[in-house]
């Protein structure tokens, strides 16, 4: 993801333009294009089952940091993140661990940089009795039970998520989910990318639901994570409309965000809170704000604010599936890669999601997976069909570049596809016994001895 530098940072806004111009910026034709994974997974204390304390969670930090590997990150005197040579590790406010890579030229690199991760911080939470879920919400601990992370951004945005929505702390606190993000050739490539991102966020939802439990019971939803998304604030999540619109451009996205209220602006290394009223981007830039003006990082800053199912920060981000299990996690970007970085199969989804009612089957997608309806069918249809359209992308793409085949990320998917039943109703099927027993149940789930 492109960095700005400090001076560009700090350059007032003069027009619309300006924010056309920083997204427009992520435009990559280079070959190969890139690929970077963000994976959330929850922290759990092994033997209740409970979400991780922060002092535990930061002793696992410290320990990471002391081997050299790491470059902690500090807030308020607390170690909240580490960098690395090539990734990043992160806090969520609820104290789930992320790590962020660096844009690839392939899966296999993602891979690589995943499996030294686990490598290095397994051992170390045994040490301190911990755990990691791939699981998209917190399986037993309730929102009273999981403390904030110290960090003075989730502070201002705790407050604000009361006003906004009636599952906004929930998807703070509980949640974890998978991100990856994409290069784009131009503006026509890049909206192309975010309208089929959107047409595809129902699936993706089924495909890869993994959060069927709320406080240690079924929620009745196989993504809870989707159902609490959707209710966390209309502002800033969920699909945006305009998109499809004819003639929609990078002017359009910037249309949509300027006309969400900011949480925040960093001056001077300190946070100042404006969720006091629902003050957009587009009156901060007009108006200004105490003697601010809008400057180019508040603009950046203000991008990394909004949570939809894709969103560009300039590259374009997929934020749709579920925290998975360790083998899995890397399926949704090789399915992804498949779709979008070949023409054919671009067009080939397309056409399969051509039709779709998309506002119907969008909530139903997080309550019945599958089983939700997709035209005169369920999602299982398109999801066999758009599965072997990535396989063959993929191969086609491995013969064109002579580089390793990228399809083994998507075995995992296979048994899904062929039976229709999902992460979700699979760890739903064996959840009965004792608290210790459903304990165990998890840990088997995401692959942990």
């Amino acid at each position: 993801m492109p960095i700005l530098s400090s001076a560009d940072a700090l350059r007032p806004i003069e027009s619309k333009a300006d924010l056309i111009a920083h997204l427009a910026a992520g435009a990559h034709n280079a070959s190969p294009r890139g690929v970077g994974a963000e994976m959330e997974k929850l922290m759990i204390d092994v033997e209740t089952g409970a979400a991780a304390d922060f002092d535990r969670i930061e002793q696992l930090l410290l320990q990471l940091e002391t081997t050299g590997n790491w470059r902690g990150m500090r807030e308020n005197g607390r170690l909240i993140g580490l960098t690395g040579e090539h990734s990043s590790i992160t806090l969520e406010p609820g104290g789930q661990i992320e790590l962020s890579g660096a844009l690839c030229p392939d899966i296999h690199c993602s891979n690589i940089d995943y499996v030294d991760y686990i490598a290095q911080i397994t051992p170390v939470a045994k040490r301190l009795g911990l755990a990691f879920l791939g699981l998209g919400v917190q399986p037993f601990s309730d929102l009273s039970q999981v403390a904030w992370l110290p960090k003075n951004r989730y502070s201002i945005m705790s407050r604000y998520m009361l006003k906004t929505g009636q599952r906004g702390q929930q998807m703070m606190k509980l949640t974890a989910g998978l991100q990856v993000n994409f290069d784009f050739r131009d503006e026509a490539d890049c909206i192309a990318m975010l309208r089929l991102s959107m047409q595809l966020s129902p699936l993706l939802y089924a495909l890869f639901a993994n959060s069927p439990l709320l406080g240690g019971q079924p929620s009745g939803f196989l993504s809870t994570r989707g159902e609490i998304w959707n209710q966390t604030d209309p502002d800033r999540t969920g699909l945006i409309p305009s998109l499809f619109v004819d003639g929609a451009g990078f002017s359009t996205y910037v249309d949509y965000a300027l006309q969400v209220p900011i949480y925040f602006l960093i001056r001077n290394g300190a946070y100042i809170d404006l969720t006091g009223s629902r003050f957009t981007f587009a009156q901060f830039m007009h108006e200004g704000f105490q003697g601010e003006v809008a400057r180019l990082g508040d603009w950046d800053l203000h991008l990394s604010t909004l949570f939809p199912e894709v969103r560009l920060r300039p590259q374009v981000e997929v934020r749709t599936a579920d925290s998975l299990p360790a083998s899995m996690s890397l399926s949704v970007a090789a399915l992804l890669k498949g779709i979008f970085y070949d023409d054919i199969a671009r067009k080939e989804t397309e056409k399969v999601l051509h039709g779709q009612d998309l506002q119907t089957v969008y909530p139903l997608s997080w309550r019945l997976g599958l089983k939700a309806p997709f035209k005169n069918r369920t999602l299982l249809d398109p999801a066999r069909e758009i599965l072997k359209i990535a396989r063959d992308s993929l191969q086609r793409q491995w013969r064109i570049r002579h580089s390793c085949d990228e399809t083994i990320y998507l075995d995992g998917l296979d048994e899904i596809a062929a039976t229709g039943v999902t992460l979700a109703e699979r760890l739903l099927s064996r959840w009965h016994g004792s608290h210790q027993e459903k304990l165990k149940i998890l840990l088997a789930h995401s692959e942990i001895d």
